[in-house]
């Protein structure tokens, strides 16, 4: 709660800006206090993420009125905002957000004291705070959480803006086949529609103020040292544990997807783990099993399997974690080094619904954190890091 309270007083602290580069630096002098030795690692980021996937929905919208009289004209732009929107989203290659404007942000890196284990473990969080916004009021999340509930597929904000452009490529493409009839223009009209209201949506919260960021996500940042001292007071036999706390993850994971790009040489895919701890301060233990803005990414299959193992040994005990496996439409660190095929899962928090009240809303402040949530998550995440070390040492590095 000390370290939750403390980042928390950097107010404002999204990427890019003085306050995010306080808060990192005190995170340094954390893990230098508890015998680590931290590093800074800077990057350049594009902090207006709002911004750019405005961007292409207003191109989404413009082919889709140009096609009325330019049908050729109108599907190259679509499919330009549609293939921009797919890359970014997945942090493979930036193209329209390149045109936005950049700052200087920074990773906090801690490598481990055995270069030399068989295995590699990087437990992550980031530091950073989001941008509020209408789309968040906690009503119409309570109303997302709920349908989602009933849905057999995940659904999330960023997959209905992508998919309503790509639905208006095979109506444009049977525009410049030449078929032109009423009920294409009537079908035409619902995902441009959705596309004119996500750029209000997404101007609102680049408009927005920066939230305090308690749980999201002060609270992993917290719970990361916390295993930190945990785990150099009883180190494991078989594996070299990194710390890293990221920088700009709320403009779509550019901190994460900047350290992957920088070390993708030294970490190798079969002997690296990445454990992401995200949003842990209020519910029970979920561990993702897949997530992706887009199209869902599974996460690494032994890595599921080790937590639903831990769940079940747990629902036979004292069932402390309530833990279940987690199938969302959103994503967080975990999507940069999965798509690159690191191993990678994310330990988080959530209610019945698997969402949380207070998510980017200026209600997220310390004085909402459950601390009993944080002993549950470092419970389970300290489990899996347990049970990973045994893991490799009876069977060595696996994916």
């Amino acid at each position: 709660m000390e370290v939750i309270r403390r980042l928390c007083s950097f107010e404002g602290r999204r990427a890019g800006t003085d306050a995010e580069r306080r808060a990192a630096n005190y995170l340094v002098e954390r893990l230098r206090q508890a015998g680590r030795r931290p590093e800074i690692e800077p990057t350049y980021v594009h902090p207006q993420y709002a911004l750019v996937h405005a961007a292409h929905c207003l191109l989404g919208v413009a082919g889709s009125l140009v096609s009325l009289e330019l049908p050729a004209l109108g599907f190259a732009l679509v499919l330009a905002a549609a293939a921009s929107m797919y890359l970014d989203l997945n942090t493979r290659i930036y193209l329209i957000r390149r045109l936005f404007f950049r700052r200087a942000s920074q990773n906090v890196l801690s490598r481990g004291q055995r270069p030399d284990a068989p295995a590699r473990v990087i437990l992550c969080a980031h530091y950073d705070a989001a941008q509020t916004g209408r789309v968040f009021e906690p009503r119409s999340v309570e109303r997302a959480a709920r349908l989602q509930a009933r849905l057999p597929f995940p659904i999330g904000p960023f997959r209905l803006i992508f998919w309503s452009l790509a639905s208006l490529l095979p109506i444009l493409g049977a525009r410049m086949a030449g078929v032109e009839v009423e009920w294409l223009s009537l079908i035409q009209i619902v995902p441009t529609l959705l596309l004119i209201v996500a750029v209000f949506l997404l101007v609102d919260i680049a408009l927005s103020a920066v939230v305090p960021g308690a749980n999201d996500n002060a609270s992993g940042a917290a719970t990361v040292l916390s295993l930190a001292g945990e785990l150099d007071r009883e180190p494991p036999e078989h594996l070299d544990v990194w710390m890293l706390l990221t920088g700009a993850e709320e403009c779509l994971h550019e901190g994460m997807r900047s350290f992957v790009l920088r070390h993708r040489k030294e970490l190798q895919r079969d002997s690296t783990y990445f454990l992401c701890v995200d949003t842990v301060g209020h519910g029970n233990v979920r561990f993702e099993a897949a997530a992706g803005w887009v199209v869902s990414f599974p996460m690494d299959r032994r890595l599921v399997e080790l937590c639903e193992a831990i769940a079940e040994a747990d629902r036979e005990s004292a069932n402390r974690f309530d833990a279940r496996a987690l199938r969302h439409g959103l994503a967080g660190d975990s999507i940069a080094p999965r798509v690159r095929r690191y191993a990678t899962t994310t330990i988080t928090c959530a209610n019945e619904l698997n969402f949380v009240p207070g998510y980017h809303t200026a209600a997220d402040v310390p004085d909402r954190i459950d601390p009993e949530a944080l002993e549950r998550a470092h419970g389970f995440t300290l489990a899996l890091v347990r049970q990973l070390d045994r893991e490799v040492g009876r069977r060595g590095p696996v994916v």
